[in-house]
C-alpha cells in the first residue's frame, strides 16, 4: 500500500490553508490576561463568572439567567451546581450544589423543567417559583444501557416536543479485535443498530427505555458530543469527534504526522435518516474527500462518493468538540446572530507532536449554511505553548451556554472555572 509523503509541516500548511478564515477573531499578537486565563476577539470582554467548582461539563441558563452547570466531578463527587449574580458585576455571588452524587455532563431547559443527563439516564425536574435549587423530586425520562466508552448523553430540543440525545460508539471504527493493529472493521457493524448516532424521543414522556422508545434520528455518527437546534433553520446540527489512532493502528499507510491531524472532526446538518459515515469511512480535510477506512479496505487513497453526507466545514483531527451553540442573543454585533459557537475540548491523540484545540470558535451563519469558515473567538486556555499532553493545559473549554442578556458563558473542565462574555466595543 502507498503511503503518503506528505510532512508533517506541509499538513499543518494545507491544513491552516484550508480553514484560513475572516481576520477578524483573536489577534495572535495580542497579550494573554494571566488574571482571566483567556484571549477573546476584539471588543469582547471575559469575567471569571466562577472557579474551582470541579471537572464541569455542559451548561443552560434559567429565563431568569441563572446558570447551572453539570459536574463530572466535585470535591471527590459530582453533582448539579446552580450559579447567581445577584449585584450585577458579571461573578456569581451565589453558588449552590446540588444532586452530588449525580454524575453527567448534557442540561438543558424546557418548558421551564431542567434536564440533565448521566451515561445511562436522563432525569427532569420541576422548580417552585424562582428557588435556586429544585425542591422536589427528579422525574426519570430515559435510561440508556450501560457502555464504557463515548457513554455521556448530551442532549438538545427542537421546540415542537422531541429531544435529540447522542449515544456515541464505543470503539474506534468497530473493528473485529478493538484497538488491535491491522484488525478488520465488523460489516455490518453492529453497534450501529442503537449506538453510533442521534436519537429522538418524546420530551416530556416519562419512562422511555432506549432500546423500546428510541427513533433513529442520524446514525454513522462516531460520538457528537456537540448538539444544537438552530431554530432560525428549523434543523439539528452537530459536530463529531473523529475516529483515533489511524497510525498506531495501520502505520503501514499513514505515518505519524498524517495520524496527528486526520481524520477531520466534521461540522454536519443533521436530518431524518441522515448516514454521516462512521464507520466506514472518514473525512480528509486536507483532500476535501470522504476516504474509505483501512477496516473496510482503505488505503488512504480510495474514496467514498455519494453514499454519506458530507461536511458542512471540517476541523483539524482530534481538537475534541465538546459544545456547540448557535447564537440568540442581541447584545453581540450583529453578524453573530444565528451563528454557531463550537469549543474545542482539546486533543490527546497527536503525540509525539504538539496536542490541538483548546479554543472556541464562531462559524457565520445565513439560511442554515455557513457562509465562511471559522474565526477564533477564544484561545489562550492551555497557559502554554506547545501543549503536548491535556495534562498540560490550564484550562480546557467545554460547555456553552447564552444568557437572557445575552453574554456568552463558557465552562472549563480542567479547574472549574466558568467565564461570562461581554461585547464592550463599538
Amino acid at each position: 500500500m502507498k503511503r503518503s509523503v506528505l510532512t508533517v509541516a506541509g499538513i499543518w500548511l494545507l491544513a491552516g490553508a484550508a480553514l484560513a478564515g475572516p481576520q477578524t477573531g483573536v489577534d495572535p499578537a495580542a497579550a494573554i490576561d494571566q488574571e482571566i486565563g483567556i484571549r477573546l476577539a476584539d471588543g469582547f470582554k471575559a469575567t471569571v463568572f466562577a472557579d474551582n467548582l470541579g471537572t464541569a461539563r455542559h451548561a443552560a441558563v434559567r429565563a431568569d439567567g441563572v446558570l447551572y452547570v453539570a459536574l463530572r466531578r466535585h470535591n471527590g463527587s459530582g453533582g448539579l451546581v446552580a450559579l447567581e449574580d445577584t449585584d450585577g458585576d458579571g461573578v456569581a455571588d451565589l453558588i449552590e450544589p446540588f444532586y452530588r452524587t449525580f454524575r453527567g455532563t448534557g442540561i438543558g431547559f424546557y418548558k421551564g423543567f431542567l434536564y440533565y443527563s448521566s451515561s445511562t439516564e436522563l432525569f427532569r425536574v420541576a422548580f417552585d417559583g424562582d428557588e435556586l435549587v429544585p425542591s422536589g423530586a427528579p422525574q426519570l425520562m430515559i435510561t440508556f444501557p450501560a457502555q464504557r466508552r463515548h457513554s455521556p448523553k448530551p442532549f438538545t430540543f427542537d421546540g415542537a416536543g422531541n429531544i435529540y440525545v447522542t449515544v456515541g460508539a464505543p470503539s474506534d471504527a468497530c473493528q473485529r479485535w478493538a484497538g488491535s493493529k491491522g484488525s478488520r472493521g465488523r460489516d455490518p457493524c453492529p453497534q450501529l443498530a442503537q449506538q453510533a448516532g442521534i436519537y429522538r424521543f418524546a420530551a416530556e414522556k416519562p419512562d422511555q427505555i432506549h432500546t423500546r422508545d428510541a427513533h433513529r434520528y442520524s446514525t454513522g455518527i462516531r460520538n457528537a458530543m456537540s448538539l444544537d437546534w438552530n431554530f432560525t433553520a428549523g434543523a439539528l446540527y452537530f459536530a463529531m469527534h473523529g475516529r483515533d489512532r489511524l497510525s498506531e493502528l495501520w502505520p503501514e499507510i499513514y505515518t505519524a504526522a498524517q495520524g496527528a491531524v486526520l481524520p477531520a472532526e466534521e461540522f454536519h446538518r443533521a436530518a431524518d435518516g441522515s448516514n454521516h459515515g462512521w464507520p466506514y469511512s472518514y473525512w480528509d480535510q486536507i483532500k476535501g474527500q470522504r476516504m474509505l477506512g483501512p477496516e473496510y479496505g482503505g488505503d488512504g487513497v480510495k474514496t467514498v462518493v455519494g453514499k454519506y453526507k458530507e461536511p458542512l466545514l471540517a476541523f483539524p483531527g482530534h481538537w475534541a468538540p465538546n459544545d456547540l451553540l448557535f447564537y440568540t442573543g442581541d447584545s453581540f454585533p450583529q453578524g453573530f446572530r444565528d451563528g454557531a459557537f463550537i469549543a474545542f475540548h482539546g486533543s490527546w491523540n497527536r503525540a509525539p507532536f504538539p496536542q490541538a484545540g483548546y479554543k472556541v470558535v464562531f462559524i457565520p451563519f445565513k439560511d442554515g449554511k455557513p457562509t465562511s469558515q471559522h474565526i477564533v473567538f477564544a484561545d489562550g486556555f492551555p497557559g502554554q505553548d506547545p501543549v503536548m499532553s491535556p495534562r498540560d493545559a490550564r484550562f480546557r473549554p467545554m460547555g456553552l451556554a447564552v444568557a437572557p442578556d445575552g453574554a456568552l458563558f463558557i465552562t472549563d473542565s480542567a479547574k472549574g472555572r466558568v467565564w461570562r462574555i461581554t461585547y464592550e466595543g463599538k
